[in-house]
């Protein structure tokens, strides 16, 4: 079995009195989709932050590629390789496609003692960089603001992992997106994978996280629920896990009384 690449132990956040993670556990391993599900308020967005140098844990340990970490900030995780893509993915409506692309790391050429920002360099590793992900191009110029959703996602992942990400944290992509658009962002998901990285997918859906998932792990109220690999475990058995099994079948039988009343 291979190593981790990122690995966290026994992490417990608390807000003042408020426990936010509660004793999480949980390995993210290269070439691998590692699929972090629950509902709202299970703890994702909290452990995410932790992951992305948001947050430091209140207790527990942090491994990147075997080695204690402790960042104080996002950029300090960038820099050894974890790149957060959030739901509002940071892009520019109004700007080309490769302004955003290089947004904040602009690539430059010297004239002289002048220096200028290298456009060809810019439209022409944008062309290659999406080709790298099944994009074809037609015009890196167009605005970002034109793109679909799914297009916009597959800027923001090739972005990271151009600029060395080797873990890659999805927030929920696919959350504001149609069938098909959501179909599209999977397809880049795997790409990804294929590229050796570790990616962790946020997801409150099965029906989008079990297709392209390795690996599987249930939130609930903070705490690890449970932590599958994909043959442990059916689509239909993470469905009912994530609704809390007892609890849906409780929630059916009040349904199906409350259907009988007369109005």
């Amino acid at each position: 079995m291979k190593e981790p690449i990122l690995e966290v132990r026994h992490v417990t956040k608390m807000f003042g009195s408020v426990i936010a993670l509660s004793d999480v556990s949980a390995r993210v391993y290269p070439g691998e989709v590692t699929c972090l599900l629950g509902d709202n308020g299970a703890g994702k967005s909290t452990l995410i932050k932790i992951l992305c140098g948001f947050h430091r844990p209140t207790e527990g340990e942090y491994y990147f590629e075997g080695e204690p970490v402790a960042f104080d900030s996002p950029r300090e995780a960038l820099a050894r390789g974890i790149a957060t893509v959030y739901q509002d993915l940071s892009l520019i409506p109004l700007m080309p496609i490769w302004r955003n692309f290089f947004l904040g790391s602009e690539p430059q050429k010297r004239v002289g003692p002048f220096k200028f920002y290298d456009v060809e360099f810019a439209r022409r590793t944008v062309r290659e960089e999406l080709a790298k992900m099944g994009i074809d191009v037609r015009d890196p110029d167009q605005p970002v603001g034109t793109m679909s959703g799914g297009e916009r996602q597959s800027i923001a992942i090739s972005r990271a992992v151009y600029f060395g990400a080797k873990v890659l944290i999805l927030d929920e992509p696919t959350a504001a997106l149609g069938v098909k658009q959501a179909g599209i962002v999977l397809h880049y998901i795997v790409r990804a994978k294929r590229r050796g990285l570790g990616v962790i997918f946020i997801t409150h859906n099965p029906n989008h996280a079990y297709p392209v998932g390795d690996h599987f792990i249930v939130l609930r109220r903070g705490r690890v629920l449970g932590d599958y690999r994909k043959d442990e475990i059916s689509k239909e058995e993470l469905m009912n896990l994530m609704a809390g099994g007892e609890d849906l079948v409780k929630l059916q039988q009040e349904l199906a009384q409350l259907l009988e009343e007369e109005p």
